[in-house]
Parts: C-alpha cells; structure tokens; sequence
C-alpha cells in the first residue's frame, strides 16, 4: 500500500500542470460550498438576533410576524397603537427588568423616525449581544436632537450638527414638518441592522412634532413654533411598540401569556427569536437554491478532475502495460489511480478550507456592517464537516471511474505500437 500511494504522489506531481488546474477548480468549489453554507447558519443567527436581549416585543393585537416587521425592520405600519397607560402598566409589572417604547409613522427622506427614550441605545443589543456605538457624537438630551444611523449618514451624507426636518407618514414623502427642524448629536457605528436606517429622536420630540397637527395633517391657521412647545405637557398618548426586558427570562411565557390576556386592550407580546424564524421560513427557497447551486459548482470540478484523469489515461497506456508485466495486479492499477484522483481531491479541499477560513477572516467586518451578517469565528460546524466528508466520497467515486476505465485495459494493447 506504502509502494502504491508513492507511486501515485510521483504520478500526481508528474502530471501537476494539469491536475493542477482541476486542484484549483476543486479548491475554489468546495470554499464556495462551504462558504455558503456558513453564510446561510450565521445569516440565520444573526437574523433571529437582530434585537439581541430583548424578551419581548409588544405592540397591538395583529400577527406576530407583521408585529416584528414594523417594530423591528420599520417595514408597513402598525395596524392600531398602545396606550401610554398600557405600556406603564406593563413597566411595573415585578418580572419587567426594563422596558423601551418606540413610536413610529414619521420618517426623513425614505428613513424612518423612530421615536424613542435614550436607555434604547444602552438596552439595545444585536448579533451575539454587541451593544451599540457612537462613531461621532452621543445620545440626543435636548428635544429637537437627533441620533442617526450608519446608513443615513452615508446615504445623504450628514453630519455633526447638521439640521433636518422630519416627515409625516412612514414613506417620507408626507407633509413636511418644516417648522421644527433637528440638529444631528450622534451618528451610530454599522450593525448591518434596521438601526443603521434609522434616526432616531426622544418621544416628546414625536408629540411636539404633531401639537398642530390633526387627522395626520396640520391644522390650517395654527403654527406653534418650536421655542414654544415646551411649554405643552409632551407626555405621548400613545406608542407603537414596545421592547421588553425581563429579570427572569424563565417567566417569558407567564409575562407573555399576562400582557396577551391584558384587559385594558388588545395587546400582543410576541418573542422575538420565535417570530424572527417563522419570518426567516419565507427565504427558504433562496436558501436551498444557493446551495444546490455551490453543490453543482463542487460536482462540476469533480468531474473535471476525473475527465482530466480518463484523458491521461491514453497516453498512460503502456506506462500502465509496464507496471502490470512488472507483477502489478489489476487491483494496484485501479487503487494508484483512485488514490491519485483522492489525492487531488484532498489537497483541493485543504486549499478550500484555508481559502475559507482567511476569506472568513477577511470578509466578517463587511458582512456584519453591511448585511448584518455575524461570522462567528470556528473551525467549522457539524454540517460543514458532513459537507467536507461528502465532498472527500464524491471525490472518492468520481476517481473509480478512471481506474475502472483502465482495469479494461488489456495488456497487449498497451505494448502493442499504435500507429
């Protein structure tokens, strides 16, 4: 056996120009399988964590899934609001350790306006519970100041101390709030989440916004101007939603089950990881669609490594008559050229895992900025080694062929001249 896998590593690096392209192919194929597929488990985690810590989210009455797409991503729009009282009542409840309210329907320029207090940005966690950063500035102390995120800053351009007026509707081409403008106090490092879309202003900001306003328009003949309205009580009447943290996270499903029962009106708490996967269930066909896309690309440089090998074999014809008139079985012939083929496939795979893993390296401060993506730093998971082992047995049949092919090689035909 010893003899044969020598014999075969001579034969490899003899032929390396050209196993070495179908080296590279199955190298590059299987990183990219492998990639994928650790893209898709962390891009799974890093979704159902894009409000790490919080246990609940509450918000009126409607479907779980639809409670988190306003509350969380600021997509669509809330089908009723809460009650200031409610949401008090729910703060004091003994198994509430904090609770956040949001209060959204104004946006600038296609961003949403998130109305809110300052422990947001202290309770606020994502990924694998990272808090989140000023990259310039702080938390807004005033009533017109605003904090905003990454990707508003980028997108239009602000900073510092830079005013901007608000609109009314979440589409932001509403009416404009003109009359109160907000200077820019923070600006918020890339989490890859909603709040890079964001900006973010103290509740008492939203009621100020709208003392003049009525029926989602302003009242004809009647302006407050800003210096005044702090004069007016700016307690809210109402929010959209509500981010929950518990003392307990065992008494989830009891606070749960309290708030889903509350009498003073229809309220929903849903948790977020469960609400977040159901919704994750929607991208299901994106997920399988590009792995079995990077598993044609690994069975597309597979084959290439064995039509490599089946090609060689005709200029390998009497090589492989010599070894057999010299006492090798055709057993021998079929093993050296299944281990040259095995051979190939295992050094590809190990060039893959080391493009994986420093491509991983590289790649995980855009992902989790960009798309939110955490890459969580391993050898790898369970599933990517079943992938590797399958990879090593797909290689494994794909180098049988070859040796197949040649075990039909006669011996006379190999030390017969062919003209």
């Amino acid at each position: 056996m010893k003899a044969i896998v020598l014999l075969a590593l001579k034969s490899v690096w003899a032929r390396r120009l050209t196993l070495g392209i179908a080296l590279i192919a199955i190298a590059i194929a299987s990183a990219l399988l492998l990639f994928v597929e650790r893209v898709r488990s962390d891009a799974r985690t890093s979704f159902t964590q894009a409000i790490s810590g919080v246990d609940l989210v509450v918000g009126a009455r409607t479907g779980g899934v639809q409670l988190m797409l306003y509350a969380v991503f600021h997509a669509g729009s809330a089908s009723n609001n809460i009650g200031w009282s409610s949401f008090e009542t729910i703060a004091r409840h003994p198994a509430v350790d904090w609770a956040v309210p949001l209060s959204l329907g104004d946006a600038h320029r296609g961003f949403a306006v998130v109305g809110t207090r300052a422990d947001y940005f202290q309770r606020l966690r994502y990924a694998d519970g990272q808090a989140l950063r000023f990259v310039a500035g702080g938390v807004f102390t005033d009533l017109f100041e605003a904090v905003i995120g990454s990707e508003v800053a980028r997108t239009l351009g602000y900073r510092l101390d830079e005013t901007i007026t608000l609109s009314h509707g979440m589409e932001g081409f509403g009416p404009e709030h003109g009359d109160k403008p907000f200077r820019i106090v923070g600006i918020l490092a890339a989490t890859g989440t909603p709040t890079d879309r964001s900006v973010f202003v103290s509740l008492e900001a939203i009621s100020a916004l709208h003392l003049d306003w009525a029926g989602g328009a302003p009242l004809p003949g009647l302006s407050i101007p800003p210096e005044h309205v702090r004069k007016f009580d700016l307690t809210p009447k109402e929010i959209t939603a509500a981010l929950i943290g518990l003392k307990n996270r065992a008494e989830v499903f009891r606070v749960q089950r309290w708030i889903n029962d509350y009498r003073g009106e229809p309220l929903l708490a849903v948790m977020p990881g469960v609400a977040l996967d159901e919704l994750w269930q929607t991208l299901d066909v994106v997920e399988k669609t590009l792995f079995a896309l990077s598993t044609l690309i690994v069975l597309v440089g597979l084959t290439g490594m064995s039509a490599t090998l089946l090609a060689s074999l005709n200029e390998r014809r009497r090589e492989l008559a010599i070894l057999r008139s010299l006492g090798a079985g055709a057993g021998a012939i079929v093993l050296m050229l299944t281990v040259e083929g095995l051979l190939v496939t295992t050094g590809g795979v190990l060039i893959g895992l080391t493009l994986l893993f420093g491509g991983s390296s590289l790649l995980a401060p855009l992902m989790q900025s960009e798309f939110g993506i955490h890459l969580a730093p391993r050898l790898f998971s369970a599933n990517e080694a079943l992938l590797l082992f399958a990879i090593l047995a797909t290689g494994l049949l794909a180098s049988l062929i070859p040796g197949l092919r040649a075990l039909r090689m006669s011996l006379a035909d190999g030390l017969t001249p062919r003209n």
